[in-house]
């Protein structure tokens, strides 16, 4: 929390996404710290782990915070028009890999004149709120050295995505003043749970919303100017009156709506290098909490060593001394990133982030 307030800190805050795929490696942490592990026949489930081993994974690997996003007790998929788009192989063994559907609409008016909140409906709020608690409780009490805050992540790009899907989605986008007016909806129905969320004993919010490519805006800046970010103002609001930090987080290049970001109140922002983080770090560092770094997961994929040794010095020697910053790999560290590198990646970051 030091770090999400800009506070001084001995070293960088630190986190990571997807270390749990590495099964091998999460296997052996775990068999140093004296846990016996547990079995599944789908290994590459990261929820197989039970809360002893993932607690050896990020106390082991310095993590002081864990992503957590939770978008409340309706199953869309269950009560309502889903768009199933199928999921690419990402776990080692390929047990995740999905086939698309047929989307379930047909038309961009079908598109225009959707209400998520008539489709999906709402649960009680009072038994919400609770069931957000009971969350945030139950993972501070298995990672009592992380911050674990509470987080939604369908928010109004992300969540339009999820029900429509990529190409009805861009069609009816087409008409900005119709898809305008379904944004709004869709962060309508987003400021429910984030008022759900305000009222539990969160310290950090994560608003995650993939409202960019890696090119940048899909859509006319405009329409994120005029429509998106004064949605995320409005839900803000709601944790701001609280006390609560709010992290944003988007996959893809927005580095060019950072300031439309900060001013709608962020205190922070998560993002992958397709943004320039010394751009990043020149602009908000010291000023706002920034979680990420010039480590890509595709050099440490790719490339030598040397690259991705390169790009950790890079990013310490950008930050060395500087309050509010989180280091983490972007996008994340996937199962195809060798444990050797991984665990290189650790040690010379372990033996170089002293603050000087």
């Amino acid at each position: 929390m030091d770090i999400i307030n800009l506070k001084p800190t001995s070293r960088p805050g630190h986190t990571e996404y997807s270390m749990e795929y590495h099964v091998a490696l999460v296997r052996q942490l775990a068999g140093a710290a004296g846990v016996a592990r547990g079995e599944s026949k789908e290994a590459s489930d990261y929820a197989i782990w039970d809360a002893k081993i993932r607690r050896a994974l990020y106390d082991a690997w310095d993590f002081d915070f864990l992503w957590n996003t939770n978008d409340g007790m309706i199953d869309w998929g269950k009560v309502g028009r889903v768009t199933d788009m199928g999921h690419a192989v990402y776990a080692t063994d390929g047990a995740d890999q999905r086939a698309p559907q047929v989307s379930p609409f047909e038309s961009p008016e079908e598109v225009w004149a959707f209400d998520p909140a008539k489709e999906y409906g709402f649960p009680e709020f009072g038994e919400q709120v609770r069931a957000y608690q009971a969350q945030y409780d139950k993972l501070q009490g298995q990672f009592p050295n992380q911050v674990s805050g509470g987080g939604y992540y369908k928010t109004v790009v992300s969540g339009a995505i999820a029900t429509f899907g990529w190409d009805m989605l861009l069609v009816a986008a087409a008409d900005a003043a119709q898809f305008s007016r379904v944004l709004e909806r869709f962060g309508a129905y987003t400021e429910f749970y984030v008022r759900a969320w305000a009222e539990t004993d969160i310290e950090v919010f994560i608003q995650h919303d993939d409202m960019v490519w890696t090119a940048g805006p899909f859509m006319n800046p405009t329409i994120y100017r005029q429509v998106i970010f004064p949605i995320y103002r409005r839900l803000w609001t709601h944790l701001k009156q609280r006390g609560k930090k709010v992290i944003y987080c988007s996959d893809g290049t927005y580095d060019m709506f950072m300031d439309d970001i900060v001013a709608a109140g962020a205190d922070g922002m998560i993002f992958e290098p397709c943004n320039d983080y010394a751009s990043v770090v020149k602009r908000f560092g010291g000023k706002r909490c920034l979680i990420g770094s010039a480590v890509d997961c595709r050099t440490m994929a790719f490339d030598p060593w040397e690259q991705v040794q390169k790009q950790v010095d890079t990013t310490l020697a950008l930050t060395r001394g500087m309050p509010g910053i989180m280091l983490a790999v972007g996008n994340h560290i996937p199962a195809n990133v060798t444990d050797e590198t991984c665990s290189r990646y650790l040690a010379h970051l372990q033996a170089n982030w002293t603050r000087g």
